[in-house]
């Protein structure tokens, strides 16, 4: 059996934890989403008992309809080269891309297999949502890392549901490897892909050693604080700095190709990869991220649903390694497309890479309006 989320239908515990968790709002900054130091609560109830899934049969693959393929086309062609972008649309089976086969740099996108890795962690029995751990200074990171403010000489204790919590809506870095780390590392999470059928996606070494490399030096735990990190990249001479950004775009050791995401996320929807407790936490975090405003968020219209993941890499000189985002869009009626934009290697500035993302969404939603043949859709409704 598979299923598919009906809309707007998150267990009330989940509503109610969100809505004690503040932010402020910080919108799109680099590697950033949004910031957030109090405690969240338990945010993963034992068993599920509410309606959040009907059942679905998964539609047989079929060539996407002309007016969407050319829109797209139309997209990636204006851009340029640097980005690879796949919708699927996962009622009808049908799939578009603009190249859709390219690894593609990752960046936090590479959370949601971590993510992944501790749902299906949870549904064999081998982690529980309130196990605890002790976040300390030496499991720091570097760049975005709300939690960094929490830990003091003793540490922060924090349960596997606080982190998946930070580690998913805002995008925390150290809150991200503390749950790579209690699962087994990278080669867990390469595991889990190759079990679960995932196929073109890599999975990098983790947040230091990943960004360090990028930047073309080598990690030191003293990196984690205050703008170590930022200091010591500055010191490095710039052809080094180069050539190491170059190597990463030009062969990702995190890259994903659009195509395969969006058919992850398309059976991750179907239940293929999780139980439906499982499907139905992971997805709820996903509608709860806090990052990128300004890329599919902003095309989405009263009564759509966004549940994503976005990612951004390291600058030099204006160039960008890694700009993305990758999602579920779900319309009124319940149809749910799977989208994946991501911007390999681009020199645009940064309002033209998140246009592109949120033109792609856009074009979406004008899609399913028409119904696929330049009509309005009885389906669109205010």
């Amino acid at each position: 059996m598979s299923f598919a989320m009906s809309r707007r239908m998150i267990p009330p515990l989940l509503v109610a934890v969100a809505a004690t968790f503040t932010w402020s709002a910080s919108g799109d900054a680099q590697y950033g989403g949004e910031e957030g130091n109090r405690r969240p609560q338990s945010i993963l109830p034992a068993q599920s008992t509410s309606p959040t899934y009907q059942s679905i049969a998964a539609a047989p693959d079929r060539p996407a309809p002309a007016r969407i393929s050319a829109k797209i086309a139309e997209l990636g062609r204006a851009f340029g080269p640097g980005v690879g972008i796949s919708v699927r649309d996962i009622r009808e089976g049908w799939s578009t891309s603009w190249n859709g086969d390219r690894l593609c740099p990752q960046q936090s996108v590479s959370k949601l297999w971590v993510a992944l890795a501790v749902f299906d962690a949870m549904d064999r029995g081998a982690l529980r949502p309130d196990d605890a751990m002790i976040v300390t200074r030496n499991d720091l990171t570097l760049f975005h890392q709300p939690i960094r403010a929490l830990v003091g000489e003793q540490g922060y204790r924090a349960t596997v549901s606080e982190l998946l919590e930070r580690q998913m809506t805002q995008s925390d870095n150290t809150a991200n490897d503390m749950l790579l780390r209690r699962i087994g590392g990278p080669t867990a999470i390469r595991s889990m892909l190759t079990r679960l059928r995932i196929s073109n996606v890599r999975f990098g070494p983790g947040e230091r050693l990943l960004q360090s490399g990028i930047a073309g030096i080598t990690w030191r735990q003293a990196f984690s604080s205050g703008n170590g990190f930022e200091q010591a990249r500055a010191s490095i001479p710039l052809e080094k700095r180069r050539a190491a950004i170059e190597a990463y775009a030009e062969n990702p050791v995190d890259g994903a190709a659009p195509n395969a995401i969006t058919l992850a996320l398309a059976r991750l929807v179907r239940g293929d990869l999780l139980t439906p407790t499982g499907t139905q936490n992971l997805l709820a975090l996903m509608e709860r991220s806090k990052t990128g405003r300004a890329r599919m968020k902003a095309a989405i219209e009263p009564d759509w649903l966004l549940a994503h993941k976005t990612g951004t890499g390291q600058e030099l000189g204006g160039v960008v390694a890694g700009f993305n985002d990758v999602g579920l869009l779900t319309a009124p009626d319940g149809h749910i497309y799977a989208v994946a934009v991501m911007v390999a290697r681009s020199s645009r500035p940064i309002a033209e890479r998140q246009a592109i993302i949120a033109n792609v969404a856009r074009a979406v939603i004008d899609d399913w309006k028409s119904g696929s043949n330049g009509q309005s859709s009885p389906r669109y409704r205010r």
